[in-house]
């Protein structure tokens, strides 16, 4: 199965989830920003979670099949078209070669991710496809993806994977009437649920109700490595320097002139701000698909609690698997 880029969009690259393992080397995660959503294309066409996707960054994108695909998309930043007929996300879809896929724009999120049977087919370096673009390593040849840039499938997918396509081939695009929900719709959805950090003792009691109760704006400085958060600013009442000390996606540090910043895949693996909160992993894919210009609040939460919300989302996961593979057992 293979696709060529006609326009990349914005920001394309193929990521899995990352490189955690490497970490301790000073290397960064990266991976999908959003990785309940990459996990969640992979899982609609029977790919293991791991298996590399690709990340748009909003839309203003398109490709081309040149074989037919088994593909599926995910994600907030865009919505897939042929022509004018929406494809539906979180689903099977099955197109035959020679047809053009545009990504037109979702305002609800800025990151779409999308999969191919059996995954994409690029050179993994230190266990892992995703791509570093300011070590320029990893996915496509270390870079975002270009005009033109011919991207291919593993020779090789899951026997699931062989059956929805079994079940989809043939001359048209074909796609079935289930779609997979995803385990993280919340009515408050910009509000980030957190765990207080190490330093959070380190800020008066003022700057923590107002980090608690005040509404941020995501600045234009943002990117994969961090997001700069404008709003009020917070007050030490700690007079030391912190060493550079472990750091990581969530994150939220404090900046010498009292701004926040909110780690993100892209991440170094140390800093020497103050870390006032961690983001609860549940919410990092919300934090994921937050724009420039969006406002977010933040919502204390006790570590069980983050863990606990983190346990009932991968139960669900486990019962979505379930669901895929009683579908094509009959």
């Amino acid at each position: 199965m293979q696709i060529k880029l006609i326009k990349p969009g914005i920001l394309t690259t193929v990521q899995d989830l990352g490189r955690p393992e490497f970490k301790g080397n000073a290397i960064p995660l990266s991976g999908a920003m959003d990785r309940l959503s990459a996990r969640l294309a992979n899982k609609a066409i029977g790919n293991a979670d791991t298996e590399a996707t690709l990340e748009f960054t909003f839309a203003d994108a398109a490709f081309t099949t040149i074989t037919a695909v088994l593909i599926s998309y995910s994600g907030e930043g865009a919505f897939l078209k042929i022509g004018n007929e929406l494809l539906p996300a979180n689903c099977p879809i099955y197109i035959p070669a020679s047809t053009t896929i545009s990504l037109t724009n979702n305002q609800a999120g800025c990151r779409t991710y999308l999969a191919i049977a059996g995954g994409w087919r690029v050179d993994e370096v230190l266990g892992s496809r995703s791509t570093y673009i300011t070590g320029q390593f990893g996915g496509y040849k270390g870079r975002a993806l270009l005009s033109n840039d011919m991207l291919s499938a593993q020779e090789t997918c899951t026997s699931l994977t062989k059956k929805i396509l079994s079940s989809l081939q043939g001359n048209a695009i074909n796609y079935p009437s289930w779609r997979l929900s995803s385990p993280l719709y919340r009515k408050k959805k910009n509000e980030i649920r957190v765990v207080p950090g190490e330093e959070f003792g380190w800020f008066d009691g003022k700057s923590i109700v107002t980090f608690l109760q005040e509404s941020f704006k995501v600045s234009l400085q943002s990117n994969r490595m961090g997001f700069q958060l404008d709003g009020p600013l917070l007050k030490k009442i700690r007079k030391e320097e912190l060493l550079s000390t472990a750091v990581t996606f969530g994150t939220i540090q404090v900046t010498g002139n009292g701004s926040l910043i909110i780690l993100m895949a892209d991440a170094q693996t140390t800093g020497g701000y103050p870390r006032i909160a961690q983001v609860a992993m549940v919410d990092l894919p919300i934090c994921a698909q937050l724009k420039p210009n969006d406002y977010l609040s933040f919502k204390e939460i006790s570590r069980v609690d983050a863990e606990n919300m983190y346990l009932e989302q991968e139960r669900v996961l486990t019962l979505i698997d379930t669901s895929i593979r009683h579908k094509f057992s009959e």
